[in-house]
């Protein structure tokens, strides 16, 4: 497997594993309008054909690897971004329900945790200078390959938040971090365009949306945002990543 473009995925032709046309299938009506879907951004990246993929069909040795080397070939692709948001191609890493399947929301964020802590375990490039190496302190984020990603984890077990119930698969949401400093960062704009997609969170879902969320720049914490709570609870839990670069 490699990563495959969306234009590819949703062709006439394409030759891969029903499920995979699945997942596609379950996101169009989400993020397509007049859907309320309160990311804007990736309703656009939908629109434009501009998301690519990753499908992970087992979660063994064999499975996590190729996982690591698609990811690897897409994070160099994304290097090369010429900074404008409408050619920014997020990626979406679908799990096959044999490689990822819970019985509640907390299965499907210690599947997720899981396959962070093999990444972090098996990354093929030092830690980046600059970011914190504690997930509990101001400026820490999950990196790979020497690039900050931002990972939303999306599972099927959201019954309030809709906007993490993404369809029939856990989905993992991924950007490299830098593109939210750009159109999301602690500036006026950045402010506004963050209210305006937490208003709509909190429209689609029913819900104020999630306390966990807060700003990289401003040194609040990073990784409560990866697998949010179905209902706002407080949080008291630790990161179960295990730092060890």
């Amino acid at each position: 497997m490699t990563v495959i473009a969306q234009d590819i995925l949703t062709g006439p032709d394409y030759p891969g594993p029903a499920w995979h046309r699945v997942v596609a299938d379950d996101l169009a009506p989400r993020l397509t309008p007049p859907s309320g879907f309160p990311c804007t951004f990736s309703q656009n990246a939908f629109r434009r054909e501009l998301v690519d993929f990753i499908f992970v069909e087992t979660r063994d040795a064999e499975g996590l690897a190729q996982l690591r080397a698609d990811l690897s070939e897409y994070l160099a692709a994304a290097a090369t971004w010429d900074g404008q948001i409408n050619t920014a191609r997020p990626l979406v890493i679908a799990f096959s329900q044999t490689a990822a399947r819970a019985e509640d929301l907390a299965g499907y964020h210690r599947i997720g945790w899981e396959v962070l802590q093999d990444w972090h375990d098996n990354d093929p490039a030092p830690w980046p200078d600059g970011v914190a190496r504690d997930p509990h302190a101001p400026y820490w984020s999950m990196c790979f390959a020497g690039t900050q990603i931002f990972v939303n984890f999306s599972a099927p077990a959201h019954a309030q938040r809709r906007s993490r119930n993404l369809g029939r698969h856990f989905l993992f949401i991924l950007n490299p971090r830098e593109r939210f400093d750009r159109v999301a960062g602690d500036t006026p704009e950045g402010q506004r365009v963050r209210q305006v997609i937490r208003d709509r969170a909190a429209a689609y879902d029913g819900i104020p949306h999630a306390p966990e969320l807060g700003s990289y720049q401003k040194g609040e914490i990073e990784w409560w945002q990866y697998g949010v709570s179905d209902d706002n609870s407080p949080r008291t839990d630790r990161c179960p990543l295990k730092m060890r670069r």
